[in-house]
């Protein structure tokens, strides 16, 4: 039991680690984009390249995504916050998520269906 939560810390160390890694990188090169998505990149392509292996942060991932609800949590107490920007901009918010949520079904779809057609005809 212990050494499977020693290998579970150990796998969100490296999580950790790759994490602040793209926050260093955001600092350093100024690039519009936050540090914890870079660092997300920086995972991606480390695990298509074989570079991390999936075992490496596969037990320590998927605690995580189990109990992915429990992040959720702060962010809602803290958009409790912006009760007033809700009054007074709620309807353009929930016009520019609902478009947004729309046209990203719709060019999901559009490109499933694409990449379907192709993996077809090339059968």
């Amino acid at each position: 039991m212990l050494q499977k939560w020693l290998k579970i810390l150990s796998q969100w160390l490296l999580l950790y680690g790759i994490y602040q890694l793209g926050n260093y990188l955001a600092s350093l090169t100024h690039v519009p984009i936050p540090g914890n998505v870079l660092g997300m990149s920086l995972l991606f392509f480390a695990l298509v390249s074989g570079l991390i292996p999936l075992a490496w942060i596969e037990a320590g991932a998927n605690l995580l995504l189990k109990h992915l609800a429990f992040f959720f949590i702060p962010i809602s107490v803290g958009l409790m916050a912006w009760g007033h920007l809700f009054r007074q901009a709620g309807l353009q918010l929930f016009l520019a998520l609902l478009i947004s949520a729309a046209v990203t079904i719709l060019v999901t779809g559009y490109t499933a269906q694409r990449l379907g057609r192709k993996e077809v005809e090339g059968q």
